[in-house]
This record gives structure tokens, C-alpha cells and sequence, in this order.
């Protein structure tokens, strides 16, 4: 060892490479497995799993799966993905970037969009010690159904601050009610643009935009509902309100939507 760390340094102290095992499996097993992944799964199944692929390659399924780990493939991992269709994509798009970006002079822009029927569930929750001895927060699998709610919102989107309605219903008759008290307070003279997705509840507001002339809907695209960004807060409002909640009825969820409503706009920014 001493020769060793005299003649390399410290690389001298690392084991010397050895011959070990041959191995049964080399990179031909791996090119059967990719190229198998190519074909058509076995009769009535919708893709290949571990199993399935060591079977029909007539090798051990300890060996399939330590080749798809190291290629980092999850056979029973999904994404999905969305494309929008629409032919006026970049029209469309770069309307309602524009006016995140740059936005007319003294106008109002706000993001609207509504998220339905939030459940008011209520089960057991708290903190439980698995049998490793690790504590974890847990969730009991039963639980009681109180009901639904609405919510409405509305996203300033130069301040980041937030205005929120709940409703039983989300009929555009909901919809036009919220818009009545989101644009109650703006001068008549101010020009609010409202960035909204393509709900059939959105659609068809012709007479209540002639009674407010300072108001322009402009539409996000086809399968484009990511490009209105009150969604963005949606996100926020379901992980720190609605993840792992437990609500004795409607009520008290309600009371939690507008509480954290209240508490995110004390500090609210733009996105």
C-alpha cells in the first residue's frame, strides 16, 4: 500500500480493477429489450410491463428490469401532453402575451377562469409512525362527502392580487354576476381587458359586454387554458388549501378559501 500511495497518490488507495463474475448479459440483451419495447404488447394487454418483456425474451426478470433501470425507462410511468389545434395559435397567443407584457396605458388586465366543484370532504388526518419508525403525515382512506363548491376568480395580473367568489352553481348567469362586482369598482372610462379561457360559460356574453363598452374579452387558443395565469394560482390554492384538508361541511371550506384568499394578498406580486 505504501508503494501503491508513493508511485499514484491517492489514486493508488483505490481498488485495483478486478475480474470479477462474467457477466451473463451484455449489450445484446439490451438491444433485444429496446427493440421488443417497439412491438405490439402480448394479447389483451395495453403495453409491455417486466414480466411481460422477460417472458417473451426467455430471460429472468431480474435482469430485464436492471437494464431498464439503468436506461431510466418506467414502463408504467405516464405524461401526458396537449397540442393545441388551433390555426390562430400565434395570433391569439401573442394578444394575451402582449398584455402581460406590455399592456395599454392606465388599463386594467385580469385573468378569470373558475375552478368547479371543490369537494368538501372530511376524513381523519395527522401524523402516524410507519412500522420502519418513520413519521409521516397520513390520511385516514375513508371519508364523508359534504358537498360542493364554485370558485370563482379573478387575477390582477399587474399586482398579483386576487378576487375570489364562491358559488353553488357556475351557470354564465354565476359568471356574469362575478364580473359585475370584479369590474364595480374600476371607472367607467378605464379599459379592462379579461383574459378567459374557452367555457361555453365564457361564451356568448354579447349583451352583458355592450352594457360595459370598457370591457374586451380576449380568448386564450384552443387546448391553451396554461396561457391564462390565474391558473398559475389555482396551483398554490390547491396544494396549501385543498391537499391533504379534512372540512366538517361547505361552510368551513368556504371559510378556507376565503382565508387563504385574504392571507395570499397581503402579499400578493405579479407572476
Amino acid at each position: 500500500w505504501r508503494r501503491r500511495f508513493a508511485e499514484q497518490g491517492i489514486a493508488g488507495l483505490r481498488d485495483a480493477p478486478r475480474p470479477g463474475k462474467p457477466a451473463k448479459y451484455g449489450v445484446e440483451l439490451r438491444d433485444r429489450i429496446l427493440a421488443q419495447l417497439e412491438l405490439p404488447p402480448p394479447a389483451g394487454m395495453a403495453s409491455w410491463d417486466g414480466g411481460s418483456l422477460a417472458k417473451a425474451l426467455s430471460v429472468s426478470d431480474h435482469a430485464v428490469w436492471r437494464i431498464l433501470r439503468k436506461e431510466g425507462i418506467q414502463l408504467q410511468r405516464h405524461r401526458s401532453w396537449c397540442v393545441s389545434t388551433d390555426p390562430e395559435f400565434a395570433a391569439k397567443a401573442a394578444d394575451i402575451i402582449g398584455l402581460y407584457l406590455n399592456p395599454p396605458e392606465n388599463a386594467l388586465v385580469i385573468s378569470v377562469d373558475e375552478k368547479p366543484s371543490i369537494q368538501a370532504l372530511e376524513r381523519a388526518r395527522g401524523y402516524v409512525q410507519t412500522s420502519s419508525g418513520k413519521v409521516v403525515q397520513g390520511m385516514k382512506s375513508t371519508y364523508k362527502r359534504h358537498g360542493t363548491v364554485n370558485l370563482f376568480a379573478a387575477l390582477e395580473v399587474a399586482t398579483g392580487v386576487i378576487r375570489g367568489k364562491t358559488t353553488q352553481t357556475k351557470k354564465r348567469a354565476d359568471f356574469q354576476a362575478f364580473m359585475d362586482e370584479v369590474v364595480a369598482d374600476q371607472p367607467v372610462d378605464r379599459q379592462i381587458h379579461v383574459i378567459l379561457d374557452n367555457l361555453n360559460t365564457h361564451k356568448k356574453n354579447e349583451d352583458w359586454l355592450a352594457a360595459h363598452p370598457n370591457v374586451t374579452f380576449h380568448f386564450t387558443p384552443t387546448s391553451a387554458s396554461w396561457l391564462n395565469q390565474v391558473e398559475i394560482w389555482f396551483g398554490i390554492f390547491q396544494r396549501k388549501t385543498l391537499n391533504n384538508a379534512s372540512f366538517r361541511s361547505v361552510e368551513q371550506l368556504i371559510e378556507a378559501i376565503h382565508a387563504f384568499t385574504a392571507a395570499y394578498n397581503e402579499n400578493a406580486a405579479p407572476f
